[in-house]
């Protein structure tokens, strides 16, 4: 029964395969993630693991956050998540810890992290909108045109690509490659990019959808 795992993005490098061609890869600080709690159908109405990542200090958490971690032996968690499962864990048990080595080169995984926020953009960075014609009486170079209808309906509708926030969202990165699997160091090199910047946290799931 395949989980994921959590991690830290450290940043980017190259790896050369047998052939000697250079593959970008993302390294990921992955693990090791205590399983926190364990869910079934009998005790919570559905299956699933809840792990955590990353030790914070004891007075970062409260009394009933410590008092959960303690039934599982962990020490102060700064991340928890639940994955849901198919099936009843049988394979997995309180306290158990999930280590880079879920993994193996060659593998297929999705990889969900948060963007890099890029603050307040227009409309040619943030929807890839043409610019107006740049001639020399033109006044509209990078305004947004018409935003809908007058009269009827006398509104712009929600969801109108517009300017705003960019960035800084949940993002699911489907179908890359495990290129190495360092699994004394708890490293996972995959190629090509991730969401996120050094540091953040990144999630690394068995991928959903493998066809085409």
């Amino acid at each position: 029964m395949a989980v994921g795992i959590l991690g830290t993005k450290l940043g980017m490098t190259q790896v050369f395969d047998e052939t000697g061609k250079a593959i970008p890869v993302t390294v990921i600080q992955a693990g090791p993630c205590p399983i926190t709690q364990v869910k079934t159908p009998e005790t919570d109405g559905y299956s699933a693991l809840q792990i955590g990542f990353g030790e914070t200090k004891v007075k970062a958490l409260s009394k009933p956050e410590l008092g959960h971690l303690a039934k599982s032996n962990s020490a102060p968690l700064r991340h928890l998540i639940e994955l849901r499962l198919d099936k009843p864990p049988t394979d997995y048990e309180l306290g158990q810890a999930l280590k880079a080595d879920l993994f193996e080169a060659g593998q297929l995984v999705d990889v969900i992290g948060t963007s890099i926020g890029k603050g307040f953009a227009g409309y040619q960075k943030r929807h890839n909108f043409k610019r107006g014609p740049m001639a020399h009486g033109s006044k509209n170079h990078r305004a947004p045109g018409s935003t809908g209808a007058g009269t009827t309906p006398g509104r712009v509708y929600p969801g109108k690509r517009m300017a705003g926030q960019m960035g800084n969202e949940q993002v699911t990165i489907r179908k890359l490659i495990v290129v190495r699997v360092d699994v004394d160091r708890n490293l996972i090199l995959i190629k090509g990019a991730v969401p996120g910047k050094p540091g953040a946290l990144v999630q690394i799931m068995p991928a959903k959808k493998v066809g085409r």
